[in-house]
Parts: C-alpha cells; sequence; structure tokens
C-alpha cells in the first residue's frame, strides 16, 4: 500500500465518482480505477459500491476511510513540522474567528503580532462555530477564538475573557445623548436590528430576553455583523452587539442598562494532541498578554 491509494481512495469517497476522482486527481480513470482495486486486493476487502449512481463506501470502506484521513492529515501536520521555523523568520498561521471577534478584535491582534514577526504569512477565515470545529477536527486551521460551546471532542478550549454586550445605537437614535441606564422594560419597547438566529451571540440575547422576562422588538435582522453596524449607523435603530463594537467605531455609542447586560466567554480553540507551530504558539501568548485584562 502507498499513500497515492490512500489519496486516490479519498477522491472517489469525496466525489462519489469515479471520473470526478479522476479530473480531480489529473489522472486516467482506468489508471484510478486500477490504483483502487490494488489497495482492495492488499486489503482482502471491498472498500466502495460501485453498483449504485454514485460510488459509496462499503461498511469496511467507511471505516478504513476514516483511519485514512487520520493518516494523511497527520503527514501534513508532519510536513510543516520540517518546515516550521523556530526563529519565526517564515511560516504560516491559519486563523479563524467568529464573525463578531472578526469585527473588531482581529485587526489589532494581527497588527501587534506582524510589527513582531512581519514575514508570518496569515490566513484568516470568518467562519461559524460549526465550521472552525470542522476546520480545526481536520487540520486546515490552525488556532481560532471562539466560544466555550464546543461540542467536537477531538477540540480543546481555553478561557479567553468575557465579553460583556451592550446595547448600541448611532448619531441618529433618539437615545444617542441619553444618560441614564435603560430599564429592561424600556429596552423592550426599544425597535432592535439584531443578527439572525444561527448566530451564538443572538442565542445568547435570546436566552438573557427569556431568562428575564422581556419579549425584545425585533424589526430586522441581518446575517452579517457588518449589515447590522451600517443599520445602525444610518436607519436610526438599535442592536445589541459586544460592547467593544461601539468604543471601536465613534459613530456608535453604549446605552448602559440597569441590569447586568448579556454576556459570554470567548475562548481559544485548538486541535487535541496536534502539531502547534511555532508562530501559532507564539500568537496564543500574544493573545493572552493583550486580552487578559480585556
Amino acid at each position: 500500500m502507498l499513500l497515492r491509494h490512500l489519496r486516490y481512495l479519498l477522491a472517489v469517497a469525496d466525489h462519489g465518482n469515479f471520473t470526478r476522482a479522476a479530473q480531480a486527481l489529473h489522472v486516467s480513470q482506468p489508471t484510478l480505477s486500477q490504483q483502487i482495486k490494488q489497495l482492495e486486493d492488499s486489503l482482502g476487502t471491498e472498500l466502495l459500491d460501485r453498483g449504485a449512481r454514485t460510488v459509496q463506501p462499503t461498511d469496511t470502506g467507511a471505516a478504513y476511510i476514516e483511519y485514512a484521513r487520520r493518516v494523511l492529515r497527520e503527514l501534513e501536520a508532519g510536513k510543516r513540522a520540517i518546515h516550521d521555523v523556530k526563529d519565526l523568520s517564515r511560516g504560516t498561521l491559519r486563523l479563524a474567528m467568529t464573525p463578531t471577534f472578526m469585527a473588531y478584535l482581529v485587526g489589532p491582534l494581527v497588527r501587534d503580532f506582524l510589527a513582531l514577526y512581519p514575514n508570518i504569512h496569515f490566513e484568516i477565515f470568518e467562519l461559524s462555530m460549526v465550521d472552525i470545529e470542522a476546520g480545526l477536527a481536520d487540520d486546515s486551521l490552525d488556532i481560532a477564538i471562539a466560544f466555550t460551546e464546543v461540542w467536537n471532542p477531538d477540540i480543546e478550549w481555553s478561557p479567553l475573557f468575557v465579553e460583556k454586550l451592550g446595547l448600541m445605537v448611532g448619531r441618529d437614535h433618539p437615545m444617542y445623548e441619553r444618560t441614564e441606564p435603560l430599564t429592561l422594560a424600556e429596552l423592550e419597547q426599544v425597535p432592535l436590528a439584531l443578527l439572525t438566529g444561527n448566530f451564538i451571540t443572538r442565542t445568547c440575547i435570546d436566552d438573557y430576553c427569556i431568562d428575564h422576562g422581556i419579549k425584545p422588538t425585533v424589526i430586522m435582522e441581518a446575517n452579517s455583523v457588518n449589515a447590522i453596524l451600517e443599520i445602525v449607523r444610518h436607519a436610526g435603530v438599535a442592536t445589541i452587539l459586544p460592547e467593544a463594537s461601539a468604543t471601536e467605531d465613534r459613530t456608535m455609542r453604549k446605552i448602559d442598562l440597569v441590569a447586568e447586560p448579556p454576556q459570554r466567554t470567548a475562548a481559544l480553540l485548538r486541535r487535541k494532541n496536534s502539531y502547534q507551530s511555532t508562530s501559532s504558539v507564539e500568537f496564543e501568548k500574544q493573545v493572552r498578554a493583550k486580552l487578559s485584562t480585556h
């Protein structure tokens, strides 16, 4: 068995078709079929069911494919370890954040890191929690800043800081100059533009309202933090986002609440027992130093 056999097997499994897999691998279909047959013969079992419209793994094939993915993933990590430069004179860092953190954290963190290590190549991704967990698990990401609500047992997290959410208004909002804290009864009447329900930020807001027995007046929803910020700047409505969204943008202002505001724990995520490049280790140190008093 060769590594080529594993890559060919995964290509067929991922594409569900020998023709498309052969095209992706830049080999002929007969060559691909022959290589898969050689692998099956060496293992003494059929790995793929070729009878259906799409090629599907057999039961034994499905089990073997999971191990094959793990082998190739670890080999790629080994390749990165070989090329890792300990003095950080070069290297790559694959970083992901959820959208609300991307809105105010990514700029300062990357700026400060590149000030010390200007030759590190960043690959930065704005992803949902689900996609972050998947990316860490399949080793397409090195590190992520997200939340503690982690479902994948292969992902470990450690807390960074507690982030408070706040009521935000733009300059055209009638409450922009307000100095008195808002009661929950008043908050209930404020027209809001909020993130859609697939955001953890929105889940946090909804849980907060349920816990305090209020029903917010949500007049619009968007699946983009930047869209929400633009709406609040120009449309005279309010939103609930991390407090830093207001302090980082002078066209918006946070209105205090009488009650303790919603909050959630920001966390640093990585894959368990995986190789950590020098750049990811150093980035984590800088993040913790910068955010420990956040």
